[in-house]
């Protein structure tokens, strides 16, 4: 069994407040969620603006034909072009796996 592949996809707005950019976001989040594969996706926008995707893809091919979708193709350079700042991914097998749930 292979290990599942961690995204965390790291970027900070030029305009935070771009209706075409939450469009785009929501799509590329529904698109992914509709990939085989996809295990999870969260987002978390810190007090500095900085955003943090953390998507999850149950093995390495299933990543990798998410990251070379050509809508989500299209829509990385679209957002290099328009709408970041800055931006940074790092791509990782999870090596460990715990979790704790209360109640359960």
């Amino acid at each position: 069994m292979s290990n599942e592949i961690v995204t965390v996809f790291r970027s900070h707005l030029r305009n935070a407040e771009l209706p075409a950019y939450s469009e785009m976001a929501e799509r590329m989040n529904d698109l992914a969620r509709a990939m085989p594969g996809f295990v999870d996706a969260k987002t978390f926008i810190a007090a500095d603006g900085e955003r943090v995707t953390i998507v999850t893809f149950t093995d390495e091919d299933s990543q990798k034909a998410w990251r070379e979708h050509p809508e989500h193709r299209a829509a990385q350079r679209r957002g290099a072009d328009e709408f970041y700042e800055a931006y940074s991914i790092t791509v990782g097998a999870a090596t460990y796996s715990h979790s704790f749930q209360r109640g359960q």
